[in-house]
């Protein structure tokens, strides 16, 4: 069973009557539900609050890594481990062919139901899961294939054996390595980035956001209870924070906004899918008569700019 926003309601409402239609046999009343559906996505979806949108962004139908992984990826074939402690469940690493070019393909995986989640630690990765990523991106360096990374993450995970084993300094190996990656490197966040958690996989050639996806310091819960105490104004913190695609796009924090359904990936994973990949095959097109040095010249500047402004 789909799963409905609050503010969504209008529609499963529109849809219920197309069911109903269709099951009758009613073709006129199918095409003027279709029409009614058509404007009220249109209407509701165009207009969304920043609180609206990271909803969308954790929405528990909306397609976690793995999915996008089964949609693109042909000829997959799963990376484990990182040759040092364990193989980490909240990080998944698979070469294959997309649209034909033989690629890397890092993800964050939340999971679906108690046991999936816990088995994925609710998409918060261990040291061990982001030098599995490292140990993936270098095999991508070494045969050089096209590198792209799916974000969504609430954040790292914050545990007594993840902080022994020195979470900190994995996060910071990867910000460095990535960074020097000689391959072409895509980051994507599909859902929620959350701080170095997602930044761990977010260093690249080009770092893009899909339409309904956030990426934050810290999430609006956290933020609301650091300043106010006060859980009544997580929609105010979401606000300020200026998560969402749109924000971080003004600010030139992220390249691209990847235009998935306007109905979202929730309601059109395989739309959502190809919409990844079409933007995936066309940076590495775009790169194509770059040399190595001037990539990494053009990578270096836009991290260094990260941030910069003027009075």
């Amino acid at each position: 069973m789909a799963t409905y926003l609050d503010f969504e309601q209008k529609i499963k409402q529109i849809q219920d009557d197309v069911i109903s239609a269709e099951v009758r046999h009613d073709v006129n009343a199918v095409e003027i539900f279709k029409k009614d559906l058509e404007k009220e996505v249109a209407k509701t979806y165009k207009n969304l609050s920043p609180y609206q949108e990271l909803q969308l962004a954790r929405h528990q139908d909306r397609p976690y890594a793995l999915d996008y992984i089964n949609i693109i990826l042909e000829d997959k074939y799963e990376i484990h481990g990182d040759r040092h402690f364990a193989d980490d469940q909240a990080i998944v690493c698979y070469i294959g062919y997309i649209q034909g070019q033989r690629t890397m393909v890092i993800g964050e995986q939340k999971g679906r139901g108690t046991k999936n989640k816990l088995k994925r630690n609710f998409g918060m990765p261990n040291p061990e899961g982001y030098r599995k990523a490292l140990r993936a991106a270098k095999m991508a360096e070494k045969f050089n294939m096209p590198l792209l990374m799916l974000i969504d993450t609430p954040g790292a995970y914050p545990g007594l054996g993840a902080e022994e084993r020195n979470q900190s300094e994995a996060i910071a190996r990867n910000l460095l390595e990535l960074s020097q990656l000689d391959t072409v490197t895509v980051s994507v966040v599909i859902g929620e980035g959350g701080s170095g958690g997602a930044l761990a996989i977010g260093v690249a050639d080009k770092l893009a956001m899909m339409r309904y996806s956030v990426f934050s310091v810290i999430s609006p819960e956290g933020c609301s209870a650091i300043l106010w105490n006060d859980p009544s104004k997580v929609e105010t913190a979401t606000k300020a924070l200026k998560i969402t695609s749109s924000d971080l796009k003004d600010l030139d924090l992220v390249d691209d906004v990847i235009d998935e359904p306007l109905i979202g990936a929730h309601r059109d994973r395989e739309g959502a899918a190809n919409a990844i990949a079409d933007y995936f095959i066309s940076t590495v097109i775009s790169y194509k008569d770059t040399s190595s040095k001037d990539r990494l010249d053009q990578r270096y500047i836009r991290l260094t700019s990260v941030g910069a402004f003027s009075e």
